[in-house]
C-alpha cells in the first residue's frame, strides 16, 4: 500500500512530526549539577530518528546554574520539599510553580509521550528517593516535574530512560506513544461514526494483545456513537484505547492473536505452509523466538495472499522496524 494514499483514519504518514518531551541531558545537553549529561543511545541514535524532541531542564529553567549543588527531596507534611544537599535552600515553591506553567505550555505542543530522567529530584518518574527528618531515604518518590506533568497529562505515555533498558517496557512504552498519536491525530480530524468504525477495526488485534475486554467494551462504545454527543465519545474512547494500550502484552495474548491471524489463511495456505505458521507461534509460545519471527512470516503471507483486512491491522507494524522492538520480545 502507498503510505501517502492510506485511507486508514488516524494513520501516521512516515515523515510526520511526533513530538516528544525529554529531559534535556538524555539529549547529551550539558545541564546536569555537574555541568555534565547523560545522553542516552536509545534515545537520541534510534528514536530520534521518527520524532521531533521537545527538551526540558527544570533545573535550568528556574534559574540554577551548571555547575550546582545536588538537590534531594525532603518529606513534609505538604509533600516532598526539593532543597539544596548542602545549603538546604527551598526550591520548591519556585519549581511547583515553574512545572504547572511548563505543563500547560506543553500542553499546546501536541505531544505524543515524554522521557524523564530517572533518580532526578525534579524529572523522576518512579521510585525517586525521599529523606525523612533524620537523612534516611526512601525509594517511594516523584520528581516535582514529573509529578507535575503526570496530574496534568492523565493518558500521555511517560517512561523513565533507564527502564527503557527492559525490552519489555520499551517496546509497551513505543507502542503507547505511536498508539497515542494514532487516536490523537484521528479525532483532531473531522470524523464520522463510519471512520471511528474503521479506526476501531485497524486496531482490533492490537488491543485484543493488550486487553481482549477493553477492546469489546470499545467496541460497544464505538456501536452507540451514533446517537452520542461526539465530543463525549471522543473523550471516552480516548481514555479507555490508552488505558487498555497500557496492559502489558503478553506471550499468551498476543499467542491468542497470532493464531486469530493464521485462521484468514486455512484456505489459501497448503497443509506445509501452515504447519511452517504454527510451528512458529508454537517456537514463540515456548519462548525459542521472539515475536517478529512469526509476524514476518504472516507479513509475507498477508502480501502474497492479498488479506485487505489484516493488511490494516496495525498489530502487524506498530511502530516503525528501525527500532527492532519486537526482536527482543
Amino acid at each position: 500500500m502507498d503510505d501517502a494514499a492510506d485511507p486508514r483514519p488516524g494513520f501516521v504518514p512516515p515523515d510526520a512530526e511526533i513530538r516528544v518531551g525529554v529531559s534535556s541531558c538524555l539529549m547529551g545537553r550539558n545541564v546536569r549539577w555537574d555541568a555534565g549529561h547523560k545522553r542516552d543511545r536509545f534515545v537520541m541514535d534510534r528514536l530520534g530518528r521518527f520524532v521531533r524532541f521537545v527538551p526540558v531542564c527544570p533545573e535550568v529553567e528556574i534559574g540554577l546554574g551548571t555547575p550546582r549543588e545536588t538537590l534531594q527531596l525532603v518529606r513534609a507534611d505538604d509533600g516532598p520539599r526539593m532543597v539544596g544537599s548542602r545549603s538546604g535552600t527551598d526550591h520548591t515553591e519556585a519549581m511547583r510553580a515553574y512545572a504547572r506553567e511548563r505543563a500547560a505550555g506543553l500542553a499546546s505542543l501536541g505531544l505524543s509521550g515524554y522521557i524523564f530522567k530517572k533518580n532526578s529530584p525534579s524529572c523522576g518518574l518512579f521510585r525517586v528517593r525521599v529523606y525523612n527528618d533524620q537523612g534516611i531515604p526512601a525509594r517511594n518518590g516523584r520528581g516535582l516535574f514529573a509529578a507535575a506533568m503526570a496530574e496534568r497529562f492523565h493518558r500521555l505515555p511517560m517512561e523513565e530512560e533507564g527502564r527503557l533498558n527492559d525490552w519489555h517496557l520499551r517496546e509497551n512504552f513505543i507502542e503507547r506513544l505511536f498508539a497515542y498519536e494514532r487516536v490523537t491525530r484521528f479525532f483532531r480530524g473531522e470524523w464520522h461514526q463510519g471512520d471511528l468504525v474503521t479506526f476501531h477495526t485497524a486496531e482490533k488485534l492490537l488491543l485484543m494483545a493488550h486487553d481482549p475486554q477493553a477492546y469489546k467494551a470499545l467496541g460497544r462504545l464505538v456501536s452507540g456513537a451514533k446517537d452520542r454527543d461526539r465530543d463525549a465519545v471522543a473523550e471516552e474512547y480516548q481514555a479507555a484505547f490508552m488505558a487498555a494500550m497500557a496492559t502489558p502484552a503478553t506471550v499468551r495474548k498476543h499467542v491468542n492473536v497470532l493464531q486469530h491471524i493464521a485462521g484468514y489463511f486455512k484456505r489459501d495456505l497448503g497443509h506445509e505452509d501452515k504447519a511452517e505458521l504454527q510451528a512458529l507461534i508454537d517456537d514463540y509460545r515456548n519462548e525459542l523466538v521472539p515475536l517478529i519471527v512469526p509476524v514476518t512470516l504472516i507479513q509475507h503471507y498477508v502480501r502474497t495472499l492479498g488479506v485487505a483486512y489484516l493488511a490494516n491491522q496495525t498489530y502487524l507494524a506498530p511502530h516503525p522496524k528501525e527500532l527492532v522492538l519486537r526482536n527482543h520480545v
